[in-house]
C-alpha cells in the first residue's frame, strides 16, 4: 500500500490528509514516554505500599524484556498483514497492562501488568514506524520522525513533577489509570490507519525465515535482557554468573533477530542498525550516571542535577527539528557524522567534570551537545532504515532498529553498572571516569560506523 497522494504531502504532516494520523501517533508516543517517566517517579511509593521491594527491579526489567517480544512480533505481523493489527492490539495490551497495574493487590500482579504493557508498547512503536513508511511520502519521513522525538520532550519536562503531585494528592494508582484513560481517545485518532494502510502489495521471499522460530529467539533475547537488568542491580560477586548467563543469551539470540552483518557493522542497513545500538548505549549509559555524578561529587540536589538531563532532552528536540525542517539539505552521512561527533564531545565533556577543577557549566554544555547529537542521529537512522527496506521488510527492519537500541543499551548499562560498583569501593573518581570513558569509547566507535551507513545496498523505495 502506497502513501497518500503527493499533492497532500506538500502541506506537511499536519495537513488535512495526515493530521489525524500524526496527532494520534504523537499522542501515543507521548503517553508511552510519560508513563515510563511517571512510573519511575511513583515506583518507590508503589513498592512500599505493596510490600514489594524484592520485585522492584523486575518491575523495570519486565517491560524492557517483554517489549523485545512485542517488537519482533509487530515487525513480522506488519510485514505480513500491515501495521493496523499490531497497532490496535498493542494499544489494547498497553491499556490492559495499565489497568492491571492500577488495580494490583500485590506487587506480583503489578509486575504482570508491566509485562503486558511492555508487549503492547513494543507492538505500538514498531507498527508506527511501518505506518510512516506506508502512509507518508518519503519527503515527510524526516519531519514525522522529528515529531516523534519531540513527543518525548514534554513528558521529560513535566512527567516526574506531575507524577509526584498525583502520587501525593491522589495516590499512586492514578498514575497508571490516568494514562489508560487518555490512551483510548488517542488511539481513535489512528482510525485512518485501517483504511489507508493495509498489507503490502507484494511479498518478498527473502529474509522471511520462520515466524515461530524468530519469536522463540525473541523470547530468548527478552529473558536475557531482563536478566541483564536484574543482574545489574546485584552487589558483589553474585552478579558475575548472572551477567555471564545474560550476556551469553544476548550473544546467541541477537544475531538471529538483526540483519546479517549488523554486529560487524557491514555497510548499508547493517551499519545503520548497529549505529542505532551503539549511539543509544553510549548516550544512555552516560545519562544514567549524570545525576549520581552531580549529586555525589558536586553536592547538587536531585532536582538541580535532573535539570541537566532536561537540557539534554531539549537539545535532542532541537536536533530533531533541525534535521527534519523543510529545506534541510545536509546529506544523511553528514548528519550522522556530525551527530556522533557531538555525542562524543558531549560525553567527554561531562566525564571531565569528575575533576573538581572543571566548572559545572562544562557538564551542562556537554550534555546539550550530546542531546543535540542524538536529535540528529536517531531520526536520520529511522529515515535511512525505511529507505533501505522494501515494503515487505519495513516492519522487520524497524523492529531490528529498536531491538538494537534496547539490547545494546541493556548490555552496556549492566556491564557499566557492574564496573562502577566494582571500582566505587576503591575510588569514586575512578568509578565515574571508567564509566564515562566506556561511554566515550562507544561514541567514538559510532563515529567510525557512521561512515558505513551509505545507501550502497539500497533496495526499492518504500513509497
Amino acid at each position: 500500500m502506497t502513501a497518500l497522494p503527493e499533492t497532500a504531502s506538500r502541506a506537511g504532516v499536519l495537513s488535512a490528509a495526515y493530521r489525524s494520523l500524526t496527532l494520534g501517533a504523537v499522542a501515543l508516543i507521548s503517553l508511552i514516554a510519560f508513563e515510563a517517566l511517571a512510573v519511575a517517579t511513583a515506583m518507590p511509593t508503589v513498592a512500599r505500599a505493596l510490600d514489594g521491594l524484592p520485585l522492584y527491579a523486575l518491575a523495570f526489567a519486565g517491560p524492557l524484556a517483554s517489549g523485545v517480544v512485542g517488537m519482533v512480533a509487530s515487525g513480522l505481523w506488519s510485514d505480513a498483514r500491515g501495521p493496523a493489527g499490531p497497532l490496535w492490539t498493542g494499544t489494547a495490551l498497553f491499556v490492559l497492562g495499565l489497568v492491571l497495574a492500577a488495580t494490583a493487590p500485590t506487587m506480583g500482579v503489578l509486575v504482570l501488568g508491566r509485562l503486558v504493557q511492555g508487549v503492547g508498547g513494543g507492538l505500538i512503536t514498531v507498527a508506527l514506524y511501518v505506518v510512516v513508511g506506508r502512509a507518508y511520502p518519503s519527503a515527510l519521513h524526516a519531519r514525522i520522525f522529528s515529531a516523534f522525538a519531540a513527543a518525548w520532550v514534554l513528558p521529560s519536562l513535566v512527567g516526574p513533577l506531575v507524577a509526584g503531585l498525583v502520587v501525593t494528592h491522589l495516590g499512586w494508582r492514578w498514575v497508571f489509570s490516568s494514562v489508560a484513560v487518555i490512551a483510548i481517545p488517542a488511539a481513535f485518532l489512528l482510525l485512518p490507519v485501517s483504511r489507508i494502510v493495509g498489507r503490502p502489495e507484494q511479498r518478498s521471499q527473502e529474509n522471511r525465515g520462520h515466524p515461530a522460530r524468530t519469536l522463540a529467539w525473541a523470547l530468548g533475547a527478552a529473558l536475557a535482557a531482563g536478566l541483564l537488568h536484574v543482574a545489574g542491580q546485584q552487589r558483589g560477586w553474585g552478579a558475575v554468573p548472572l551477567l555471564g548467563i545474560a550476556i551469553a543469551g544476548v550473544v546467541v539470540c541477537a544475531p538471529r533477530l538483526l540483519p546479517a552483518g549488523s554486529l560487524r557493522a557491514a555497510p548499508g542497513l547493517p551499519a545503520a542498525i548497529a549505529l542505532r545500538g551503539v549511539a543509544a548505549a553510549a548516550f544512555f549509559t552516560a545519562e544514567a550516571f549524570i545525576p549520581l555524578l552531580l549529586s555525589r561529587e558536586r553536592d547538587l540536589s536531585p532536582t538541580t542535577a535532573g535539570l541537566v538531563l532536561t537540557v539534554g532532552a531539549c537539545a535532542w528536540s532541537t536536533g530533531s527539528w533541525f534535521q527534519g525542517r523543510p529545506g534541510q539539505r545536509m546529506p544523511p552521512a553528514r548528519l550522522l557524522r556530525s551527530g556522533m561527533l557531538a555525542i562524543t564531545a558531549g560525553i567527554i565533556a561531562v566525564g571531565a567534570t569528575t575533576a573538581a577543577a572543571v566548572p559545572l557549566a562544562v557538564a551542562v554544555v556537554g550534555w546539550f551537545s550530546a542531546g543535540l547529537g542524538m536529535g540528529l542521529v536517531f531520526p536520520t537512522l529511522s529515515v535511512l532504515t525505511l529507505e533501505l527496506s522494501t515494503p515487505t521488510e519495513q516492519g522487520t527492519n524497524s523492529a531490528a532498529l529498536q531491538l538494537s537500541d534496547s539490547l545494546f543499551s541493556a548490555t552496556v548499562l549492566a556491564l557499566g553498572g557492574s564496573l562502577f560498583l566494582a571500582l566505587l569501593s576503591r575510588s569514586s573518581t575512578a568509578a565515574f571516569v571508567a564509566t564515562f570513558a566506556t561511554a566515550s569509547c562507544l561514541a567514538l566507535t559510532g563515529l567510525l560506523i557512521s561512515g558505513r551507513t551509505g545507501a550502497r545496498t539500497k533496495q526499492q523505495s518504500p513509497v
